[in-house]
């Protein structure tokens, strides 16, 4: 048996110098930088037996038998898969696998890092602070940037309530280092029907709770929590999984952290929430298109969210050297275990 491995998109994919493969199995391995056309993707593929993508969209025109006629593994060198259509996939018997938990570690700081920037509002101040009249000057401080509508100050790490929504060992990962800085953990529950709740006001008394693992309400999660971070696969039932109804049940004091998927957060929605004070602030390392450039792409990127509380980052939370390296070995096992039976990580 020969093996037509195509990689396209060596620019995220950190390829194994050697596949172990079964003494009668050869193999080539043919690896791009980039695959930025269909054009491109389809004559690539057209003689593969593995692929080896990350970001790159394999839709069912692409898996159809006459584009791949070959094609047996799809190996996605990520945790999420979404850019696969699985359906198509499922239904010409091609395998599909991932990468689970390579990047926790990374994805886990990167998404606390994003935290204390909306909290803290660094992205706000680092302009403030470089203007020229400067308002420091003119009025002494800035800690007016820095206060809640009703006047308060930001709240510290110990007063706050994470709420985490996706609790895979992403989730466990952040959750566990929300504790570690004294928050409160509240692990939300599936979304269910949508409740008639009137909005928080900025007066109100979030009550203590840490709950361990146990799951708590998707609604109360909203209700109850001073930030919330977003951990969960992109499917149809989490598109826009916030948009403006959930956003009118969060604290006026929470803030946002999306290091999940474009898409579960209804963008044009969020930016409208942090504009009238519906939530603290929002901070995010995906956008619904990517990569994003400027507002034609993306709400977030427009000119008037430049004195809002938005901070964004450009889908790099998960690179670090130790994902770097987790995603090869994991990669080289995966693909390894299916060419001689013992398939692992597999999704379909």
């Amino acid at each position: 048996m020969h093996h037509q491995v195509v990689a396209l998109e060596r620019i995220h994919q950190p390829l194994p110098d050697v596949f172990d493969f079964p003494a009668d199995t050869t193999y080539t391995l043919t690896a791009h930088d980039t695959t930025p056309t269909r054009a491109l993707l389809h004559e690539r593929v057209r003689e593969a037996t593995i692929i080896i993508v990350t970001t790159v969209k394999l839709d069912a025109e692409t898996l159809a038998s006459d584009v791949t006629p070959n094609l047996r593994l799809v190996a996605v060198m990520a945790t999420g898969t979404d850019p696969i259509d699985l359906a198509a996939c499922r239904q010409r018997g091609i395998c599909v696998t991932n990468c689970p938990a390579a990047n926790v570690d990374a994805v886990s700081e990167h998404a606390i890092s994003l935290y204390f920037a909306a909290r803290r509002r660094t992205v706000l101040l680092d302009g403030l602070t470089r203007e020229v009249p400067s308002l420091w000057s003119q009025n002494g401080s800035l800690n007016t940037f820095m206060r809640y509508a009703d006047g308060k100050p930001p709240l510290s790490c110990k007063d706050e309530v994470m709420g985490v929504v996706g609790y895979g060992a992403l989730g466990k990962g952040i959750a566990a280092l929300g504790r570690a800085l004294g928050m409160q953990v509240l692990i939300a529950a599936r979304k269910s029907a949508p409740e008639s709740v009137p909005a928080p006001s900025l007066n109100s008394v979030l009550p203590p709770a840490d709950v361990g693992d146990a799951r708590v309400s998707f609604d109360e999660v909203l209700r109850r929590s001073t930030v919330i971070v977003l951990s969960l696969p992109r499917t149809p039932e989490t598109l826009n999984l916030l948009s403006t109804v959930e956003f009118a049940h969060m604290s006026p004091y929470s803030v946002l952290v999306n290091i999940a998927r474009g898409g579960i957060v209804d963008e044009l929605a969020v930016v409208q929430a942090v504009r009238d004070g519906k939530i603290a602030g929002y901070a995010t390392d995906v956008f619904q298109k990517e990569p994003a450039e400027g507002p034609e792409d993306s709400p977030l990127l427009s000119e008037d969210t430049k004195g809002l509380n938005i901070t964004v980052s450009p889908h790099l939370a998960w690179f670090a050297q130790r994902t770097m390296s987790n995603l090869g070995q994991i990669l080289k096992e995966t693909i390894e275990a299916w060419v001689n039976g013992n398939a692992i990580n597999v999704i379909i």
